[in-house]
């Protein structure tokens, strides 16, 4: 249980909670205790009369009544208590499972992108339900029970022994062939609950990634193609289960079967002990109803170690993924106004994963309220240099200064809240068009809704909506057409009013008379914004203050729209190429 020592933490903050329903439960199982003990007394009261005549019938009905009064009032306060010990202790197990999930996704929204790259979705998703679910199970559940079983276990052994210690003997020998049992099997159960956890893990990856591109699926007429890979993941899937629970089933009858056994020696030793005159036929009925009480404990014992092994297996899932350092750290701080003068001083980015050196002693300075486009070459970095501004990564080598400090130096909500990003893959969630947008500054009224939106010349078609603005998109945006949700992302980060933009080749799906209105629009709003415009379309970024071209991460040319035309490098053959296109 090595892994699910990571609970202890939320185990000691609701110690109070779990020690008064380790209470409850104590109170709970001796309340249950009263039964066998009356039965037996009763029964020899019967026999004493029956064989000796010893008291008076009435007196043998005031006992048998008196009897039967107590058994009922201690059942129904076993009852209720027992009620009690579940509301305490298993509302803690959820109290546990809420902490733990909020624990694993706060954890997820620190790490990096590089975190991201490496791990499906569907793995990510199975961490946080299905693993936590079978966790919750161990903290509630499992623990609820293992308290039960041992205080009526501690309880009836006591009982037993202090009334017929030879009895008492020989009817538990069965305990340590029990107690071997679960563990061999335990460790089996272990190891097969991890199989089925990551064969579970691959299942769920799979149909998240079936239904984000079904699209594509639809389109290729791969469905027949998926379907078949889903079935053999299926299969596998059951093939794992069933190897799971075939060790599973062992456990209930082999139980059964060691109680079972305990009974019998009860009866053989008991009836040879009672006509021996050393119990009387109370003590032997008492004892029958002790073994048959430990029954369900014991069946419930094999019950627990598999939840208690398969918890194990999904804490330690959990384990790996809160284990994964936080590559990128808040900052002490920056105190004071911030401009949006941003500065790169020789800086250098390789991605460990490929070795691919994306950025490659790159410097450069903007002033505030300037324009910087930046232009080249799949792969030459243009994306990779936005991303460290935002510090989704942290440059290998080099410094980058925002008013004159290291971005390093600021708090990461607080540089953030200064850049206004429109990604290249623009994201839109499953929510109305209004917030969507409203994501950029979440107090937003209608009217900054609607003035961000013209500004990304979008609004004209949103009006045309049956539900205007509140026209709820479907997952990813698919309702919109590429453009557009181009275009509501740019209004999205419009809507921030933030002292820096960064536009990473937003406008790729737009017509070019889109574009002149948008960048019409964007050279007004951003006259005193620092903006930076990643386009592999030059009319993007023709009218920018100063022009850098990559290349292999490094800058190759620089300079503002007139200066590189007369260059007469790579800049000025793409601007005549594609002159040339827009003519034809």
């Amino acid at each position: 249980m090595r892994e699910l020592q990571y609970l202890n933490k939320y185990l000691k903050k609701y110690r109070l909670k779990i020690l008064l329903g380790i209470v409850i439960t104590i109170i709970s199982r001796v309340f249950s205790l009263f039964a066998p003990r009356l039965i037996g007394e009763s029964l020899t009261a019967v026999e004493h009369y029956l064989s000796n005549n010893q008291g008076s019938m009435e007196s043998l009905k005031a006992l048998m009544l008196n009897n039967i009064l107590i058994i009922i009032g201690a059942t129904l306060l076993s009852g209720f208590f027992t009620f009690l010990m579940r509301q305490t202790i298993i509302n803690v197990s959820r109290y546990i499972e809420f902490d733990l999930k909020n624990e694993i996704f706060s954890h997820y929204q620190r790490l990096t992108q590089r975190f991201y790259k490496n791990n499906r979705t569907g793995d990510l998703m199975s961490r946080i339900s299905e693993d936590v679910s079978k966790v919750r199970m161990y903290v509630g559940p499992a623990i609820m029970y293992s308290i039960n079983t041992s205080t009526l276990f501690v309880c009836v052994i006591v009982i037993m022994f202090s009334i017929a210690p030879k009895l008492s003997f020989y009817a538990l020998i069965p305990l340590p062939v029990l107690s071997f049992t679960i563990y061999k099997l335990s460790r089996i159960i272990n190891h097969r609950s991890s199989v089925v956890q990551e064969m579970l893990s691959k299942l769920s990856s799979f149909t998240q990634e079936t239904f984000s591109g079904i699209s594509v699926i639809k389109s290729y007429g791969l469905e027949q193609h998926t379907h078949s890979g889903f079935d053999s993941l299926a299969l596998e899937a059951k093939e794992k289960n069933m190897n799971l629970v075939k060790v599973q089933a062992w456990f209930f009858p082999l139980m059964i079967l060691l109680i079972g056994l305990s009974n019998l020696i009860v009866i053989f030793i008991g009836g040879q002990q009672y006509m021996n005159g050393e119990i009387e036929i109370g003590v032997l009925a008492e004892f029958i109803i002790y073994i048959n009480m430990l029954t369900w404990p014991v069946a419930v014992v094999g019950w627990i170690t598999s939840v208690v092994q398969q918890a194990e297996a999904s804490q330690k899932r959990i384990n790996d993924f809160l284990d994964e350092s936080i590559e990128i750290q808040d900052g002490v701080g920056v105190s004071g106004l911030v401009n949006g003068t941003l500065t790169f001083e020789n800086v250098t980015l390789v991605y460990p994963e490929t070795k691919i050196k994306a950025l490659d002693d790159v410097s450069f300075h903007i002033e505030k309220g300037k324009k910087l486009g930046i232009i080249g070459k799949v792969g030459s970095g243009k994306s990779s240099l936005l991303n460290l501004i935002n510090r989704f990564y942290d440059p290998d080598a080099g410094k980058i200064l925002l008013g004159g400090h290291d971005i390093k130096n600021f708090k990461l909500q607080k540089l953030r809240s200064f850049i206004g990003n429109v990604p290249q893959n623009a994201f839109l969630f499953s929510e109305s068009i209004e917030d969507n947008i409203r994501f950029g500054k979440m107090n937003a009224s209608e009217d900054e809704i609607i003035t961000a939106s013209k500004n990304a010349a979008i609004h004209k078609n949103i009006v045309k909506f049956k539900e205007g603005y509140k026209t709820l998109l479907g997952e990813r945006g698919v309702t919109l057409s590429g453009g557009q949700i181009q275009r509501v992302s740019i209004a999205r980060a419009l809507i921030k009013n933030s002292k820096i933009l960064l536009f990473d080749d937003c406008l790729s799906a737009v017509d070019t008379d889109t574009e002149e209105k948008i960048l019409n629009h964007l050279k007004s709003y951003c006259k005193d914004k620092t903006t930076i415009i990643v386009s592999h379309r030059i009319s993007s970024i023709m009218y920018a203050d100063h022009i850098i071209v990559l290349d292999k991460g490094k800058i190759i040319e620089s300079g503002d729209h007139q200066k590189l035309i007369h260059q007469k490098g790579f800049y000025f053959k793409l601007f005549n190429k594609q002159q040339d296109e827009k003519d034809q």
